[in-house]
């Protein structure tokens, strides 16, 4: 409840009797975003308490953010129940102009369900929480690294999980070409960074990862009186995907102190964060991310935002965020075993000593909506812890009515406007798809072009080939007519011969015929001569 510059969170009264002795305990708004914690067993008040805070900042002007883990928050958004419990309690803390209401609320989801869509790009989420989501080793991390390096110098946009996936697939297949520029790219690395994704993707990553991508001026406003609005995410399913669940939360972190000024110590914070189930955003973590995120936490408050951790323990958060949150909450822890009974010990030592009771007992009998509490004086210094009474919330303490969640969506239409469709614009996925389309393309043409060359060659040797046979042919034809001709010649040559040696027997036989009637004609004329 809000009462001036400080929001009164409870009383604490040693002597119920006696009314006199009561004190309340007071959250600062100048002192707001020091940070804090929630913590306690289940069922012991944390998220009435939660409530009790978020409707003080928001009726301060400041607005909040939380996850809606159990499907209560949404109560925050409607006037509380006037049953006779609440009214015992109105009369036994002495409230006065108390009225029942709820608070402006805008209901947020990241899962495609009831609520305006909350989207995150991948290049936005960064490849260090990436690999956190993913559960990389660190040489996949440095994978992971090359990607993003690849696709900034090559003007790529990482905007969802196809984009991620095509890039992965890119610098593999030219992993040989990159790693004299970029380094060594293994293939099973990439190949171990894609089967993480397909698990991402069932966890409602091809969801969540995308445009339009949150606007956080949308989280930073107030309604038309000046309250903040309450900006509940749907977490009922999310926290089913921690990993998702988490990762977000740190993006969400991570951002607001990268984006906002530095502002200094303000009247009141102008942002205030709560962290439900704590503990799943340090389960795992590696120490350089715990690092990181212990490093936002201590420069966030002096750019006005106050970081809340709610959880059942405070051993669930790292010693080094813990130190960080100065305003205190612990509700009833139970321990039936010696590490429980060693986590209320802790627990009790965090706060400055009460003489008036041991803090390690007190944690022990405490009921439900009771707490210790210890918030940060005027001068920044822890007050004494005090065993107080926690008030009740305006707001209603159950989940809210459907029709009454159905209406405040229906008031944030512009909301909806703006980001209830998915866009789908130009990014790695559509220009390496248009590159290696055109590369296809070109190899098709450059295919075809060697085809016809191979074809043309084709031609040109059978061309050859039937010319050489011609020719082949010709050169047998004509040696065979050539052959033929000489064989002619040769024969006409011997017919000539003989015909000539015929001719010279002739002769010889007419001239020895001659010879032999000439002589004997001689001789009987010599022979006639003689015998005369």
């Amino acid at each position: 409840m809000l009462d001036g510059n400080k929001i009164w969170m409870g009383t604490a009264n040693p002597n119920p009797e006696d009314r006199s002795g009561e004190k309340r305990c007071y959250l600062l708004l100048n002192q707001a975003n020091r940070h804090g914690i929630i913590s306690g067993a289940s069922g012991t008040g944390k998220t009435v308490t939660l409530k009790v805070m978020a409707e003080g900042f928001s009726k301060a002007g400041v607005p909040v953010f939380m996850a809606d883990v159990k499907g209560d928050v949404t109560g925050m958004v409607q006037a509380g129940d006037d049953t006779e419990n609440i009214q015992k309690r109105v009369v036994k803390f002495g409230l006065e102009n108390w009225n029942l209401e709820g608070c402006p609320c805008r209901f947020w989801d990241m899962l495609d369900g009831s609520g305006i869509p909350v989207r995150v790009t991948i290049s936005e989420m960064g490849p260090t929480l990436l690999s956190r989501l993913l559960g990389l080793t660190d040489a996949q991390e440095g994978v992971l690294n090359i990607v993003f390096r690849v696709a900034d110098d090559n003007q790529l946009l990482l905007l969802d999980l196809k984009d991620l996936r095509t890039m992965l697939n890119f610098v593999g297949e030219h992993n040989k070409e990159l790693q004299t520029v970029y380094g060594n790219i293994a293939q099973a690395s990439v190949g171990a960074i894609l089967r993480e994704l397909i698990a991402i993707e069932d966890q409602g990553g091809d969801i969540f990862f995308g445009e339009p991508e949150l606007d956080m001026n949308d989280w930073f406003a107030c309604d038309a009186n000046g309250q903040g609005y309450v900006n509940i995410l749907n977490a009922a399913q999310l926290i089913q995907r921690p990993a998702i669940y988490s990762m977000f939360l740190l993006w969400m972190l991570s951002s607001l102190f990268a984006n906002l000024p530095e502002v200094g110590d303000l009247e009141k914070p102008k942002f205030v964060f709560f962290f439900d189930e704590a503990h799943l955003l340090f389960n795992g973590m590696p120490k350089s991310l715990t690092d990181k995120i212990v490093q936002v936490v201590k420069l966030i408050r002096s750019k006005g935002v106050g970081v809340y951790f709610i959880t059942q323990s405070p051993s669930d958060i790292p010693d080094e965020v813990l130190a960080q949150l100065s305003n205190k909450v612990q509700h009833g822890l139970r321990a039936y075993t010696p590490a429980e009974l060693k986590a209320v010990k802790a627990a009790a030592q965090g706060f400055r000593p009460n003489p008036a009771f041991k803090s390690e007992e007190a944690i022990l009998d405490l009921g439900t909506g009771e707490a210790l509490v210890s918030f940060l004086d005027e001068e920044g210094r822890p007050c004494v812890v005090e065993r107080a009474k926690i008030l009740p919330p305006q707001c209603l303490m159950a989940a809210a009515n459907p029709d009454t969640v159905e209406f405040a969506l229906f008031k944030q239409r512009d909301l909806q406007d703006k980001y209830g469709t998915a866009i789908d614009r130009e990014s790695a996925f559509e220009v390496v798809a248009a590159a290696r389309e055109e590369q296809e393309k070109q190899a098709a043409l450059e295919a075809e072009a060697a085809q016809k060359a191979k074809e043309e060659e084709a031609a040109r040797k059978q061309a050859e080939k039937e010319a050489a046979a011609a020719a082949k042919k010709a050169e047998r034809e004509a040696e065979r007519a050539q052959r033929a001709a000489e064989r002619k010649a040769e024969a006409e040559e011997k017919a000539r011969i003989r015909k000539q040696e015929q001719r010279d027997k002739q002769i010889a036989s007419l001239a020895t015929s001659f010879t032999r009637t000439a002589g004997n004609k001689i001789v009987r004329s010599v022979l006639g001569n003689l015998f005369k």
